[in-house]
C-alpha cells in the first residue's frame, strides 16, 4: 500500500469543538491537507516541541523520549494507517537497532512523539483520498492560543460533520462556494466539514 509523507502545517484552537484543537497535516510536495481534531494536552505537547520551549517539568511525551533514549529505542516513523467512523488510527514504528516493532497509538500522541524523535509522518493514499482537502497556494505554520492550552479533552477525529454545524440548509452550489472560500482563507477545519457535507450528498 502506497505511503504518503506528511508535515505539520497548522495547529490552532478548534472553533467548533470546545477544548479541542485542529491539527493540520500537509502532503509533502502536494496540495492535500489532512485536518484532525486533537486534545489540548496533545496540542500543547506538539506545540512546545515545535517551538523548542522547555517546560519546567517533563511532559509525558518528554518522559517517554527520555526512557526510550535510556534503553536505546528509536521511533523511526509513525503511520496514520486507518480511519474508522471519523476516528484516525496510528502506529509507531520502533527499533532498538536489531529488531523493529509496531506499537499502536493515538494519532495525536504519535505525532507528539514524532516531533521529539524527528521521525517521519506517513499516511496511506486511501486516507488522504477520503479525508483530505485540496488547497491552492502555499501554507504556513500557525500556532495560536498557547496560553489557553490546559486540559486533555477528546479523541483524534475528523472535524464535526457539516449537518451538525448548520450546513444542512445550504444548497450544493452554496456549499461548493463556501468550500472554496474556506480553502482560500486556509480555514481547513471548516473546509473539511463542508467537504464532508458535499460527500454525503454524493457531490465532489
Amino acid at each position: 500500500m502506497k505511503k504518503v509523507k506528511l508535515d505539520i502545517v497548522g495547529l490552532s484552537y478548534s472553533q467548533t469543538q470546545s477544548g479541542a484543537y485542529a491539527l493540520v497535516l500537509g502532503e509533502v510536495n502536494g496540495r492535500r491537507r489532512l485536518p484532525i481534531i486533537i486534545g489540548a494536552f496533545e496540542a500543547q505537547a506538539i506545540a512546545i516541541e515545535i517551538e523548542k520551549m522547555t517546560p519546567s517539568r517533563p511532559l509525558t511525551h518528554d518522559l517517554f523520549k527520555s526512557m526510550a533514549d535510556t534503553f536505546h529505542i528509536n521511533i523511526q516513523e509513525i503511520i496514520i494507517y486507518n480511519l474508522v467512523d471519523g476516528v484516525f488510527y496510528a502506529k509507531l514504528i520502533c527499533s532498538d537497532g536489531k529488531n523493529t516493532h509496531e506499537v499502536d497509538a493515538r494519532t495525536s500522541d504519535a505525532i507528539a512523539l514524532a516531533v521529539r524523535f524527528n521521525a517521519m509522518i506517513y499516511t496511506y493514499e486511501f486516507i488522504l483520498a477520503s479525508a483530505g482537502i485540496v488547497i491552492e497556494g502555499n501554507d504556513f505554520l500557525f500556532l495560536e492560543n498557547m496560553d489557553s492550552i490546559a486540559k486533555e479533552p477528546e479523541a483524534d477525529t475528523l472535524p464535526t460533520s457539516g449537518q451538525q454545524q448548520g450546513f444542512g440548509d445550504l444548497t450544493v452550489e452554496e456549499l461548493q462556494q463556501k468550500l472554496q472560500e474556506a480553502i482560500a482563507e486556509e480555514a481547513y477545519e471548516k473546509a473539511a466539514r463542508l467537504r464532508d457535507e458535499l460527500n454525503k450528498r454524493g457531490t465532489s
